[in-house]
């Protein structure tokens, strides 16, 4: 049973070190913030911070980005999950997504003042979100029916890819209207997929 505690514990210190990253990512943006910042912040030694992360404030930033990224695709996740189907899911998660990234106060500075900074890490971290984004369409489309001839995998790829565009840039679609996000989802999403 200490195992189980000494790990849970770990657990919570690394979370506690994440959540000061972001909070001096906050106060001081992406490039700026050190690890005697987050040290401060997370009230422990920087010896601490390379128990947890060796890889240094390059290990300690990426993932905190990871997280910040794992965290917000939990919470999409958690809003769909009552729809009924592919599509609700898919403009649930459209709606849900695009108004999560605009509220995101600190991924709006960041976008703002260092964009450079946070793409270089997203790209680290995107191949995960696509592989897990994947994963999970993939589970919903074998429950749906296809029109014939559709691979699921392949759907599952092309939906994966459409959401992560449309999410991140709307394009001509107003993605607050549920009117135009059920026309988007119903004919550029899932329209040659189901019948």
């Amino acid at each position: 049973m200490r195992s189980g505690g000494a790990a849970v514990g770990k657990e919570r210190t690394r979370t506690r070190i994440l959540a000061a990253t972001l909070t001096c990512i906050e106060r001081w943006g992406l490039a700026k913030t050190s690890l005697e910042d987050v040290a401060r912040e997370a009230g422990l030694s920087r010896a601490t911070l390379y128990r947890y992360f060796p890889g240094g404030r390059e290990h300690l930033v990426h993932d905190t980005v990871t997280w910040e990224v794992g965290r917000f695709f939990a919470r999409l996740e958690h809003h769909v999950s009552a729809a009924p189907d592919l599509a609700a899911k898919l403009e649930e998660g459209l709606i849900f997504g695009h108004r999560a990234i605009h509220e995101h106060a600190l991924l709006q500075r960041i976008l703002r003042t260092e964009p450079e900074a946070l793409l270089e890490e997203l790209s680290q971290t995107v191949p995960l979100i696509e592989a897990a984004m994947r994963a999970y369409l993939l589970a919903l489309l074998r429950g749906e029916r296809l029109r014939p001839g559709v691979d699921p995998g392949e759907a599952a790829d092309y939906l994966t890819r459409m959401f992560l565009s449309y999410v991140g840039s709307q394009g001509q679609w107003d993605l607050t209207d549920r009117a135009q996000v059920e026309l988007l989802v119903r004919s550029q999403f899932v329209g040659g997929l189901l019948p």
